[in-house]
């Protein structure tokens, strides 16, 4: 049991630097809030495929990792009572 849980730790660090690195390379969005409320977001080419550029990957993998973060910490929470 207690080699599952250094492994587990150790890919909990490795997803925590991850997240960190991802979350601090992304652009800020720009309209926000007050973009949905006005209503600026525009239907064109660009809006279409938001997802296949490097800023649509690098949300991708921030959502991907924060997903694992949340289901590591569970699971190392699991293990260190047990």
């Amino acid at each position: 049991m207690e080699i599952a849980k250094n492994i587990v730790l150790v890919l909990y660090v490795i997803v925590c630097l991850g997240l960190i690195i991802l979350a601090t390379i992304q652009n800020k969005e720009k309209s926000g809030a007050s973009g949905t409320i006005t209503g600026s977001s525009t239907n064109n080419f660009y809006e279409q495929n938001k997802g296949r550029t490097k800023e649509g990957k690098l949300k991708r993998w921030t959502i991907i990792f924060g997903i694992l973060f949340v289901v590591l910490a569970i699971i190392l929470g699991i293990l260190y009572i047990v």
